[in-house]
């Protein structure tokens, strides 16, 4: 596999970050996933933390060095991790427990496969435009549907970031999946939570993306959704990256994994208040027993991903 890969998070005009993100690599494969931890709810960002971590531990475990069936992957990964919040909340007794949305995208062999629910999406761009992307488990999305509104409408409805399916809700969650999508060299994949996707709109993001590698695109996108985002800018996480499949001269940035160990990834998943900002009234021992709490409850599960 040869692609450039950059994420970025940032936390907006908000007290804490409540989003996560994450990616992961073998030789033969590579996992992308972003998780909003829900506004409202408390603890949100444990939710988004349990939900990459889980994750990002179960592609380590089985991707060696490529998973055996990525849509069963994704399909354990997100249930398994709705159930660890699920169990996190209750043994702490947290009546309104937290909740987050969730994509995760695999590519392997140079197919794409991913999954959601809520409303942090994903995008697939090819030559200038959207090829694909990810459907909003929202109301608004429904009303989109419908017919009942349009595309500006639905960026200044005030039930916009009412969802439907989430991680960690009373609720199963209603998890959607992708089809097999092949890649090109030159397409670009991208994951964003809706602080990116919401103040900008798809035209906006699309001309960010025009003709620019990640490395450029990403900060670029982020700067214009903070600005457009104002003094309501919710937090904003990204994840792109741009696929190569000849092995031309190389792009300032990419990465190649043929010389990777059959048993070896790359991750990069900052831990839990590393850099970003949490709730401002927990201290180090808090946190400290928030990394333990997150820990077991994920641990809980972890050989159910086997």
């Amino acid at each position: 596999m040869r692609f450039t890969i950059f994420q970025e998070s940032r936390v907006g005009k908000r007290k804490s970050n409540q989003d996560r993100m994450a990616y992961s690599y073998s030789r033969d494969a590579l996992l992308m996933v972003i998780a909003d931890g829900m506004g409202g709810h408390l603890q949100g960002e444990v939710a988004a933390q349990i939900a990459v971590q889980y994750m990002v531990e179960s592609f380590q475990r089985e991707a060696k060095p490529r998973l055996a069936d990525p849509f069963l992957f994704l399909s354990r990964g997100l249930t398994n991790a709705h159930c660890a919040i699920l169990d996190y909340a209750d043994e702490r007794d947290i009546e309104d427990g937290p909740r987050t949305t969730c994509v995760a995208c695999v590519i392997q062999d140079s197919v794409a496969y991913w999954a959601h629910a809520g409303d942090s999406r994903l995008y697939v761009l090819r030559a200038g435009h959207v090829m694909t992307q990810t459907r909003d488990h929202s109301r608004v999305q429904r009303m989109i549907d419908r017919g009942l509104l349009d595309e500006d409408g639905a960026m200044t409805h005030p039930h916009r970031n009412r969802i439907y399916s989430c991680l960690g809700g009373p609720i199963a969650p209603q998890i959607e999946y992708s089809r097999k999508t092949p890649l090109l060299a030159g397409d670009t994949v991208f994951l964003c939570s809706d602080g990116v996707w919401g103040p900008l709109g798809n035209d906006q993001l699309l001309r960010l993306f025009t003709e620019i590698d990640v490395m450029q695109a990403v900060p670029r996108v982020m700067d214009s959704a903070e600005v457009a985002g104002g003094e309501t800018c919710d937090n904003l996480t990204m994840v792109a990256l741009n696929w190569h499949d000849s092995y031309a001269e190389e792009p300032r940035g990419s990465v190649t994994t043929k010389t990777l160990p059959l048993d070896r990834h790359t991750t990069v998943l900052e831990g839990f208040g590393d850099r970003v900002p949490i709730r401002e009234d927990w201290d180090e021992s808090a946190i400290e027993a928030a990394i333990s709490e997150i820990n077991s409850a994920i641990n809980k599960y972890s050989s159910k991903g086997q």
